[in-house]
């Protein structure tokens, strides 16, 4: 028993093990179909006159912004095959933001997953993201090596059993 004003601490319960605690890809053929949406998002920093030329569209591979966008969609339906126990989602929308900030050289990709189906768009969102910023370093690596990525993150998810989760609100 804890004693008044102690915290009570819940250990998670991971879904992709089983109970003699080996890998399985969870069956989701109970759950109830419903929308579901997840907002993923990270940044990559650069030199400034990186991303001048971002900015600009002078990079010599071409429209780095417009091949990373392709790039992000391509992998948010690719996701299953990179993610050994994600299960393939028919996406209904994906949709790709990239926000310049000129002061601290860098720029932030937002990706919105959504589908109607039984479990959720988070590792699509993810995994769109994580794409996005590995093409726009891949396109410019040649002026610039030193290119960073972080912040990648599950900013929101809608949705499935759990409802609507928002990254630094409680649960």
């Amino acid at each position: 028993m804890t004693q008044p004003g102690t915290p009570l601490i819940v250990t998670p319960i991971l879904t992709h093990f089983d109970a003699d605690g080996q890998a399985h890809m969870v069956d989701v053929g109970d759950k109830r179909e419903t929308r579901r949406v997840a907002v993923a998002q990270g940044r990559i920093t650069m030199q400034p006159a990186t991303f001048a030329m971002i900015q600009s569209g002078t990079a010599k591979k071409g429209d780095v912004l417009g091949i990373a966008r392709i790039a992000a969609i391509q992998a948010s339906k690719r996701a299953s095959e990179l993610i050994p126990l994600c299960h393939p989602i028919p996406l209904t929308r994906v949709a790709v933001e990239f926000i310049l900030d000129e002061p601290a050289s860098s720029i932030a990709c937002s990706v919105t997953a959504e589908t109607v189906g039984r479990t959720g768009v988070e590792m699509e969102a993810l995994t769109a993201v994580s794409v996005a910023l590995l093409t726009i370093y891949d396109m410019c690596k040649a002026v610039d090596r030193g290119m960073r990525m972080d912040c990648i993150q599950l900013v929101e998810k809608l949705g499935g059993k759990s409802g609507h989760w928002v990254a630094g609100n409680a649960g």
